[in-house]
């Protein structure tokens, strides 16, 4: 019987081993979403443009660096200039809002290169803003004005344009800094549903002899990296310091958190008010300070749903190093 905390292997054999699905979370990629590790009594199923509101925004240069913009068209900022965005409809992926919101704004086609940058306030409001580039169409003219936008153009970002907000002044120079020197390998999507916004975690440990320790669920048959429930009340970033919580209910010194951002996004809108949930795969670290460390352990874990795995696969040691000194992750930005 395990007992509060420490795993070094594991009796039976998995569909997914702990290992494989570390470096599928690492490379983008998904895993099913199944159950929860933390989260309220009753979790309900989101309502896309009810309960949640995701937003795409596109980034999208030329080849002198000038970047697409339009000129808005609704009354509240009517003239005013901003990056192609707007809100997901019912049943359309990330990818497709953003290829619909740059034709229906812009006038152009398009094909996406990364995420960039997601932006939160809570699980109710998140945009999704994605690198991408050109591939066809002709940019929007006055003359084409309607309810979308008024035209499109190309801003080399110091000519004086009158903008909408300057909040995209920074997700522009994201996107030039990545043209230049991308920090993180390209990252899109990945088609796979979920009803809830929630985020797995995998939260890491390091060690003073070079060890690393990852934290997991083993309250389910096979331990797993946890998935934890967003709390509609505060930022997305707060689901790991709740799990921590869980995992150390009567510890009066809490570890300090960081979360680096993201590895991936899991979304499938197919089935709306079924799958309208969004699964962030996160990056996150632990510091304790050196407490209980010393000893060569991980901190003891009070709550026996828990537990730390010792990553003896150098290969996936030396990634997650190298995600946690170079930053190298799509950047989470919370508005609370």
């Amino acid at each position: 019987m395990l007992h509060c905390g420490v795993s070094e292997c594991f009796d039976h054999s998995p569909a997914m081993s702990v290992e494989d699905a570390i470096q599928t979370v690492l490379d983008g990629g998904g895993l099913q979403t199944e159950h929860f590790d933390s989260s309220p009594e009753t979790v309900q199923p989101v309502v896309l443009r009810k309960t949640v509101c995701y937003i795409v925004c596109a980034v999208i240069f030329n080849e002198k660096n000038e970047v697409l913009m339009v000129q808005e068209a609704k009354l509240e900022c009517h003239g005013r200039w901003y990056l192609p965005a707007g809100r997901m409809e019912r049943s359309e992926s990330i990818v497709e809002a953003m290829m619909r919101e740059v034709k229906e704004e812009a006038g152009l086609d398009c094909q996406p290169i990364t995420l960039l940058r997601v932006e939160e306030q809570g699980p109710q409001w998140i945009r999704f803003v994605l690198l991408a580039e050109e591939t066809g169409g002709s940019l929007k003219t006055e003359a084409e004005a309607d309810t979308e936008s008024i035209q499109a153009q190309w801003w080399d970002q110091e000519s004086p344009l009158p903008l909408r907000g300057r909040d995209i002044l920074c997700l522009i120079d994201a996107g030039l800094k990545y043209r230049k020197k991308p920090w993180f390998t390209p990252v899109l999507p990945v088609d796979l549903p979920c009803h809830t916004v929630c985020q797995r975690l995998l939260l890491t440990l390091s060690g003073p002899s070079g060890d690393l320790w990852v934290l997991l669920s083993c309250e389910e048959e096979d331990p797993h990296l946890p998935v934890a429930v967003s709390d509609r009340a505060v930022a997305l970033t707060w689901a790991a310091h709740k799990l921590m919580q869980e995992c150390m209910p009567f510890s009066s010194r809490k570890p300090n958190l960081k979360t680096w951002g993201i590895l991936g996004v899991q979304h499938n809108g197919r089935s709306p008010g079924k799958t309208d949930g969004v699964c962030f795969n996160t990056l996150v670290s632990v510091d304790y300070n050196d407490l209980d460390i010393d000893a060569g352990q991980p901190p003891f874990l009070e709550n026996h749903k828990f537990q730390w795995h010792k990553l003896d696969s150098p290969h996936l040691r030396e990634k997650i190093e190298q995600r946690l000194s170079s930053g190298s992750i799509i950047p989470m930005h919370s508005f609370f």
